[in-house]
């Protein structure tokens, strides 16, 4: 993602699902340093919780969800 288009999420929430680890744990971490606060949607909570704790290490704002999004009561859980 362009420095560009980081800057349109500065100040807006984002989810991200599967943001523990992978791509999304990327997308999460260059969206926090683009000034987005941050959902991390995982269904392993701990892992989630993880990823968010180290997000809030760099002075983002982020919380982090348990949700497996292939379950819709999960979804509405969430």
């Amino acid at each position: 993602m362009k420095a560009e288009a980081l800057a349109e999420f500065a100040g807006r929430t984002a989810l991200i699902t599967g943001g523990a680890s992978g791509i999304g744990l990327a997308l999460a971490r260059r969206l926090a340093a683009g000034g987005a606060a941050v959902v991390v949607a995982d269904y392993d909570e701990e892992s989630a919780r993880r990823a968010a704790a180290e997000l809030e290490s760099t002075g983002a704002r982020a919380a982090a969800v348990a949700m497996d999004v292939t379950d819709p009561a999960s979804v509405e859980a969430g």
